[in-house]
């Protein structure tokens, strides 16, 4: 039942994006173009609780793709040298100006694996004191949401991209026990 690749076309590569044109062979023997979408840098998102663990640090921010205004966690891409943990911990505190006690990975995933290679790692941490103004490019407001209310953000719409779905899912299956640094 596995798919065979014999061969591959450059469709467009760029820093944030590459697409390529895959010739797939199907288990009964039928070639197809497959299209492939591959990020260049592994991809990153943290739940940031507060210390008494029942409050969740979102930003508010406008997606021009789609139009749309949301509530996400922090994340962004791991840059070339950097590693994975101080790249999220650069990440929370340019989004949110909080930086966070020690951080632990949560959980890995494949966002779209069947059209992209694109990797996410979920990370959980507790905040510490802000310590600047978040980045005004990265988010309009930044605020402090209970537990509770987080399954209500959900539900009207306001959390809509896809990691930070993944990782609210995530912080309500396994709970904010998973850190446990006091």
């Amino acid at each position: 039942m596995r798919w065979k690749v014999h061969g591959r076309r450059t469709m467009y590569e760029s820093d944030w994006v590459n697409v390529y044109l895959d010739d797939v062979e199907l288990p009964d023997g039928t070639h197809i173009d497959h299209h492939v979408l591959t990020m260049p840098k592994a991809s990153q998102t943290a739940i940031v609780l507060n210390e008494s663990r029942d409050q969740v640090l979102l930003i508010w921010r406008h997606r021009f793709i789609t139009g749309e205004w949301g509530w996400e966690v922090p994340a962004g891409w791991v840059e070339p040298g950097e590693e994975a943990e101080q790249s999220i911990r650069r990440e929370i505190l340019e989004e949110t100006g909080y930086g966070v006690r020690r951080v632990r990975k949560l959980a890995q995933y494949y966002a779209i694996p069947g059209l992209s290679s694109m990797h996410f790692t979920c990370w959980i941490g507790i905040a510490d004191a802000p310590l600047r103004l978040p980045d005004g490019l990265e988010a309009a407001e930044v605020r402090w949401h209970t537990l509770i209310s987080i399954s209500k953000l959900i539900r009207d719409g306001s959390v809509k991209d896809g990691p930070s779905l993944t990782a609210l899912g995530l912080l309500n299956l396994l709970g904010t026990d998973e850190q446990d640094d006091r």
